[in-house]
């Protein structure tokens, strides 16, 4: 099968980048893959791209002249915002190519993305025809033109019919295409199917042993949690290390200098994060939004380490509660603590069956064998009924 990749990388590279680059790598080894690639620009050339995004005819032109030489059976999109823009959806739907389109976020929904203003969660945008509440609250980059103008987007596009031209649209879980058929978007179910994220299994170490602490990987930001998850040890006798880089940075670095039991590592590398996964008690995944589906999760199932997690969207189903890991309520410090000390508490036995469990989860969910079967039936389906 012949299969064109198209995908915007973001301006610095994230999750959803990297699950691409998998899934590509994945299905080089059965299908002929041609892949397209824009960049997300900053300054004022990323303004640029962003008003252009409405209807950018550069970015489809591009596209459009890979699928006459490639002559590709499905066209699978990713991230389309803001450097592509979806129009290149109606050039392809014109050539009568079936589309596949994966949806990471909300940003469909929400110009938010992650259905989260003020650290508390924001799903006002979900009934409305057009956003808004959300302009209003200033969701996305705290600015009301620039919420206005991607809201503008989706909706013009939405009113233009442009959403209903993709043939397939890829969830990460079931709870997303719920979320979907209880909004706004007014594209029916049958149109949705759920792929899990994966996660290529690392190489274990067998000579590493795990240790009494905690352990977070992530962008320190308001949306995963940061300031819960400080707060919790805070008042806690255990060690909490904390990976990663963001906006909340250097609050993470002040309050490691105060607080003994907080460590910050700073931004790892792929191998030391799986080091890291090995040698912690369990994964801490604070989130206060609506996650897509973090990698960080499978990737400690990877390793057969267990997760305490926000009972939040993705978290509420890829965590079974005291099976694989724990769940405590979202941005509620106190259950925080309580979860990390009853965790703390369990026995070696009990503890050794979680982690068995976790990894039990990755290799019936999110290892890459699982993954052709997905794609071959959602890519045969679209191609029988043509």
């Amino acid at each position: 099968m012949k299969i064109l990749i198209i995908h915007t990388h973001y301006q610095l590279h994230g999750g959803e980048d990297s699950v691409v680059e998998q899934e590509i790598e994945l299905l080089k080894k059965k299908h002929d893959v041609l892949v397209l690639f824009f960049q997300n620009q900053g300054g004022w050339k990323g303004a640029l791209q962003f008003i252009g995004s409405i209807w950018n005819i550069s970015a489809a032109k591009k596209a459009v002249q890979k699928i006459h030489g490639f002559k590709p059976d499905i066209v699978h999109i990713h991230n389309w915002h803001f450097a592509l823009g979806p129009f290149i959806f109606r050039e392809i739907h014109r050539l009568n190519i079936p589309i596949v389109h994966t949806v990471h976020n909300y940003r469909l929904l929400c110009p938010s993305a992650i259905l989260l203003n003020k650290g508390k969660l924001f799903t006002d945008s979900l009934q409305q025809s057009f956003a808004w509440s959300a302009v209003r609250n200033k969701v996305y980059r705290s600015s009301i033109v620039q919420t206005f103008l991607l809201a503008f987007v989706v909706w013009f596009h939405k009113t233009i019919g442009t959403w209903k031209k993709i043939n397939c649209y890829i969830c990460l879980t079931p709870f997303a295409v719920e979320l979907f058929q209880q909004s706004n978007f007014m594209v029916s179910k049958e149109h949705f199917t759920v792929k899990p994220n994966f996660r290529i299994a690392p190489i274990i170490d067998s000579t590493i042993k795990k240790e009494s602490h905690f352990l977070f990987i992530g962008r320190l930001s308001e949306e995963k949690g940061i300031d819960v998850l400080l707060d919790a040890f805070k008042g806690l006798p255990f060690l909490i290390k904390i990976a990663g880089e963001g906006p909340l940075q250097e609050l993470v670095e002040k309050t490691a200098k105060q607080f003994s039991n907080i460590s910050y590592l700073g931004n790892l590398s792929c191998e030391k994060i799986v080091t890291e996964l090995q040698k912690t008690e369990a994964l801490i995944v604070p989130s206060v939004c609506y996650e897509g589906m973090p990698m960080t999760i499978i990737e400690a199932f990877s390793v057969g380490t267990p997760v305490i997690a926000s009972n939040l969207g993705a978290m509420s189903s890829m965590i079974l509660n005291e099976k694989n890991g724990f769940h405590f309520e979202s941005a509620n410090v106190n259950d925080l603590k309580k979860t990390i000390a009853k965790f703390h508490m369990l026995s070696d036995s009990i503890k050794k069956e979680m982690r068995y469990n976790a990894f039990k989860s990755y290799t019936e969910k999110y290892s890459p064998d699982l993954q052709q079967e997905y794609f071959d039936a959602i890519y045969n389906n679209l191609l029988i009924r043509e």
